[in-house]
């Protein structure tokens, strides 16, 4: 592993240009620290505090909105109560949580499977995939900005484009490629009915976004969070805001996702089964210029 500056050793002379480096060369990715048994987080991963951040994990009456899409195909009332229950959660929180929305719980389980097997196995297997370049099948690094963000999150990430150009089976990793197949092809089923409740919550016809093309492609883009021996001192993910259409997230039980609602961040509890739908800037862009009465 690469010689990192320990947090408790930081100085005037850290380096952090080369200590990212040289960090990035191991193609080891946070699992590979932990797995040399360090008890120190290198200097590259402490994350400051933030000034007047303000987190309320606790507040019960405070919850992103779920909806359940039950007999929405069978029944028009349930539907509709779905489809306003999706506008009100659009407008006021950019998230939703989304309960019946036909991807098996076995599908789910599986690919939070899958997405370990590839990181818990051997590194010198994973380096084969290791890369910055964004135009590869499959891409597997850490910290997909590295080199330009101002603190590094404690995370290995693995992405592969599944649509509209499909990879090559045999370009995705042997311990996730049955899955990530499967997967991809139940979340182009969910962005299909995700499209059409927003089409209907925007007054238009179910077809609308569809007919946009907004579901003609996905991207799969799964996270892999090692235990740290000093969590308070790292973050995961930094705040942002995606810039696609939607996002659907699937949680682990462990949780630890926020969204910012109200200039509070409000913890996204797991719900079993249940999947996170968020609002991303194009959407929001969407829907704006429907409301405008702009043409879309």
């Amino acid at each position: 592993m690469a010689n990192l500056t320990p947090f408790s050793k930081l100085d005037e002379t850290f380096d952090r240009a080369s200590e990212l480096k040289s960090f990035d060369e191991t193609k080891a990715g946070v699992k590979g620290l932990v797995d040399s048994g360090m008890t120190e987080i290198p200097g590259i991963f402490y994350c400051p505090p933030k000034e007047g951040s303000n987190s309320v994990p606790n507040e019960t009456h405070l919850g992103v909105p779920v909806v359940d899409l039950e007999d929405i195909h069978k029944d028009p009332l349930k539907r509709r109560e779905a489809m306003e229950k999706i506008r009100e959660a659009s407008e006021t929180w950019g998230f939703f949580q989304v309960l019946n929305h036909g991807v098996p719980v076995s599908v789910q389980e599986e690919i939070i499977n899958g997405t370990r097997r590839f990181f818990e196995q051997d590194t010198e297997v994973k380096k084969q995939y290791y890369t910055r370049d964004d135009t590869k099948p499959f891409v597997y690094n850490c910290n997909f900005d590295l080199f330009s963000a101002p603190v590094t999150n404690w995370r290995d990430t693995f992405s592969t484009q599944m649509t509209p150009n499909s990879p090559n089976p045999q370009d995705l990793p042997q311990v996730c490629r049955d899955i990530l197949i499967e997967y991809s092809a139940q979340m182009e089923k969910v962005g299909q009915l995700i499209f059409g409740l927003l089409s209907e919550a925007l007054g238009l016809k179910s077809t609308h976004l569809l007919e946009l093309d907004c579901n003609e492609g996905h991207a799969i883009m799964c996270h892999y969070y090692p235990p740290c021996p000093q969590p308070t001192l790292i973050i995961g993910t930094t705040e942002h805001s995606d810039s696609g259409f939607i996002t659907v997230l699937l949680q682990g039980h462990i949780g630890g996702l926020q969204v910012l609602h109200h200039n509070k961040w409000v913890d996204i509890l797991p719900v079993p089964g249940a999947l996170t739908v968020n609002v991303g800037s194009l959407l929001q862009i969407f829907e704006l210029s429907a409301y405008s009465g702009g043409q879309l």
